[in-house]
């Protein structure tokens, strides 16, 4: 997803001559360098001299440093200090722990801990069924990452990954009051992760797992499922499946086509590539035909590696050779999740009329959605600053509020469909349109229907 003007929002406090005309000029300067002042406050005055504190937002860091450049070009202004305030955000941490229950007297430790707790943990001893009930369990999750495919940025390691499971654990909470927790390994082996997984997991009611880069994250996903009681869910895979099928649904309905009838083109074989054909065959998709680095997959290519060789024996009925344009002529949907600018916007014109096209590379999209619009009937993209954003917190959320509501042991792909067509349903027929195929991640609705539909499939 490209960077949205608060992303790189900054705040100068400067210093100027007292004349309140300057600050016009600081607003003019900044204006003028394509800046947008978004708040202006004086922090003191003097006879002698203002202090001031300006807020603007820029398109990105470089756009930053133009704008305070300009501001210094401004005759009788100083500029004292610049202050990012997206790190400012971040100082100290985003989440923290508060306790449920008061500790204010000598009755309440005895309840909450020593001597009350032991009668509360030898209960359990005996009745293992009750630790989700009397414990934290019952509504936490552990979000785990080794650090190896964070966002756009590739392979960080896990304390630079920390600030986005944080992130990640603070939408839990918001969206669906689910305790999250950040646990970032340090190791990339598949053998160490799956362990120190399996030696947290009396702790937590699901697992997340976040931006573990693709082979690994599959056989992680594969063998924690089968070993642990509670339920396994890899985002970048599942939840990116989910929210691409509930905006295909609604795409697909503002041009009056079916699912099972239409053309499918994914560009990217990976985790999520890898997820979406898996959910789009289940959910009814007969065509779909996936292009990555090698080209079209072909089922029967000796070359390719052993999760390319799968994804091809379940893909590409028609046997389609070549690359990215071969497969986009007569295709119905495009759906991008690989790399930034492959798709030049004019091969949207040999796709088949009225064409949907999801370019969703992170941090920037394989098609400019601007530029795609002149050709396709409905685009999407994971960007903010553009209609119909696939943002997978529209999934997560609601996912683990019904599996934890439900005290699943697992997730199916029974599940995942009723995810997806719960997402899809929140938009009302009166409200869809090509601009507006996806509920917005601020509707209360969404987790709620999520996790009802969750919890319907487990019945």
């Amino acid at each position: 997803m490209s960077a949205t003007p608060s992303s790189y929002s900054i705040t100068m406090r400067l210093h100027t001559a007292p004349d309140h005309g300057i600050v016009g000029a600081v607003a003019t300067a900044i204006s003028s360098a394509g800046g947008i002042v978004t708040g202006i406050d004086v922090a003191d005055s003097s006879h002698d001299r203002l202090v001031v504190d300006v807020t603007c937002s820029a398109s990105d860091s470089d756009h930053s440093e133009l704008l305070v450049d300009a501001v210094r070009q401004v005759e009788g202004v100083e500029v004292h200090k610049v202050s990012d305030r997206t790190f400012l955000l971040h100082i100290g941490g985003k989440i923290e722990v508060r306790s449920k229950v008061p500790l204010k007297t000598r009755d309440d430790l005895s309840m909450a801990y020593t001597p009350g707790v032991g009668r509360v943990s030898l209960a359990l001893s005996k009745n293992p069924d009750d630790v989700r009930r009397l414990t934290i369990k019952g509504n936490s999750v552990a979000v785990v990452t080794d650090g190896s495919a964070v966002l756009g940025l590739g392979n960080i390691g896990p304390g630079a990954a920390l600030p986005v499971m944080e992130g990640k654990a603070a939408l839990f909470k918001r969206f669906a009051d689910i305790d999250a927790w950040p646990i970032c390994l340090a190791t990339q082996d598949t053998d160490e992760i799956v362990k120190a997984v399996e030696m947290i997991a009396p702790g937590f009611g699901g697992i997340n797992l976040e931006d573990i880069a693709a082979p690994r994250c599959f056989e992680v996903e594969r063998r924690l499922r089968a070993s642990l009681d509670i339920p396994v869910f890899h985002d970048d895979q599942h939840g990116t499946a989910i929210v691409v099928l509930a905006a295909l649904t609604n795409a697909l309905r503002c041009v009056e086509k079916r699912l099972p009838d239409v053309r499918i083109v994914v560009s990217g074989g990976g985790a999520a590539g890898s997820a979406i054909v898996t959910l789009l065959l289940a959910g009814g998709a007969a065509d779909v035909v996936v292009n990555d680095r090698e080209g079209i997959l072909c089922a029967g290519d000796e070359t390719l590696s052993p999760a390319m060789a799968e994804l091809a024996a379940r893909t590409n009925p028609h046997g389609l050779r070549g690359g990215l344009h071969d497969a986009l002529r007569g295709a119905d949907v495009f759906i991008g999740v690989s790399a930034p600018g492959i798709l030049p916007a004019e091969w949207i014109a040999d796709m088949a009329p009225r064409s949907v096209v999801f370019a969703l590379a992170n941090p920037d999209p394989e098609v400019d959605p601007a530029d795609a619009e002149r050709y396709a009937a409905v685009v999407a993209s994971g960007r903010s600053d553009f209609p119909n954003q696939i943002n997978n917190v529209l999934a997560f959320p609601g996912v683990f509020r019904g599996l934890l509501d439900a005290r699943a042991t697992e997730i199916t792909t029974a599940m995942l469909l009723k995810a997806a067509e719960a997402i899809a349903l929140v938009v009302k027929d009166d409200e869809l349109n090509p601009n507006f195929i996806i509920p917005s991640v601020f509707n209360p609705d969404v987790p709620k229907a999520v996790a009802a539909a969750i919890r319907g499939a487990d019945a």
